[in-house]
């Protein structure tokens, strides 16, 4: 059996939402699980897929086996109208297998975003971004306001899930509570993980 991992799942266009992913996979690690870094090809109207079957740099392409093994998951995305970006929907509308032999049931999973407006759908992209991960039987993970980035964050940040405000240009980088938050729910996923690993020991 291989060790225990959080697969720190997402899409990214311009970056933001990969270095939040980062830092949730410090967070992961600083609770000592490993974290596994995986993204999602892009998508188009015309071929359903446009990336090769490798990406030229960054994350590794995530196979259902990263997702039906992991411990936790972390699972991030844009905004794109207040809902994850196509992509990533793609990705999560092929899992049906994992869904009918309840491959992750039970296990933890929490959601994060990006956008380019303060008010541009974070909250509802995250929790539209949840309910696959209710229908799979997985265990909710947010973030609870004893995070105290959560009460004095200027820009992303809500108890659905970690978020990042990138500004107009999308080049915003996170700002410290963004930061903490990323790094909180990594961290809580882990510590989650592995109570109910050692509770199934």
């Amino acid at each position: 059996m291989s060790e225990p991992y959080v697969l720190v799942l997402f899409y990214s266009r311009n970056g933001s939402t990969r270095e939040m992913a980062r830092q949730i996979a410090r967070g992961v690690e600083q609770a000592g699980l490993e974290a596994r870094l995986r993204t999602v090809p892009a998508v188009s109207s015309e071929c359903e897929a446009v990336a090769p079957a490798i990406p030229e740099e960054g994350a590794l392409y995530a196979s259902l086996d990263d997702l039906k093994h992991c411990s936790a998951l972390a699972l991030g995305s844009p905004t794109r109208f207040g809902n994850m970006a196509a992509p990533l929907k793609y990705f999560i509308d092929g899992t049906s297998n994992l869904w009918l032999t309840g491959a992750l049931v039970g296990k933890p999973g929490a959601v994060f975003t990006s956008t380019s407006s303060l008010h541009g759908g974070q909250e509802s992209t995250l929790l539209s971004m949840l309910l696959p991960l209710l229908h799979h039987g997985m265990l909710v993970t947010g973030l609870p306001y004893s995070e105290s980035a959560l009460l004095d964050t200027r820009g992303g940040g809500t108890p659905y899930g970690a978020s990042h405000h990138t500004g107009s240009d999308g080049k915003r980088p996170l700002d410290e509570h963004e930061i903490a938050l990323c790094r909180a729910l990594g961290k809580r996923l882990a510590t989650t993980a592995l109570q109910l690993e050692k509770g199934r020991g």
